[in-house]
């Protein structure tokens, strides 16, 4: 069976708080980013995981490589310190979000390119029934 493993980071980007879950599943990197707004409690960001998890829109997959290995349990602990110093999140990431942004404005486009085209259909067949109306000798 598959194994999957996700990451949340939480941090500050200029005015707002952003969380960024990471999940890996069958080597294939996917991201979600979501805005908190104001700093987030430990006890909010549980909340918010519990309750939101299933609605998040994860970006399309990308290549990424898993080490798998076992690892000191102290050692995971100072390597989970060390990443929440630094601020910023990983490159592969990155790219993850950039990505599902452009989709997302592909998207946009095309949907509101139908809306304009489908308003002057609209607009068009209300100035053709004005003109019948016109002729029917008022």
């Amino acid at each position: 069976m598959g194994e999957e493993q996700c990451k949340l980071t939480v941090f500050f980007d200029e005015p707002f708080w952003i969380g960024v879950f990471e999940r890996i599943e069958k080597e294939k990197l996917s991201v979600a980013k979501i805005t908190f707004g104001a700093e987030p409690k430990d006890y909010e960001v549980y909340a918010f995981i519990l309750k939101h998890y299933y609605d998040l829109r994860f970006s399309s997959a990308v290549v990424a490589v898993v080490k798998e290995s076992k690892q000191n349990p102290k050692r995971i602990q100072r390597d989970i310190k060390k990443s929440l110093a630094k601020n910023g999140i990983g490159t592969k990431s990155q790219q993850a979000l950039k990505l599902q942004q452009e989709q997302n404005k592909q998207e946009r486009r095309v949907k509101s390119r139908e809306q304009k085209l489908a308003e002057a259909e609209r607009l068009f067949e209300l100035r053709q029934q004005k003109k019948k109306e016109k002729h029917r000798g008022r």
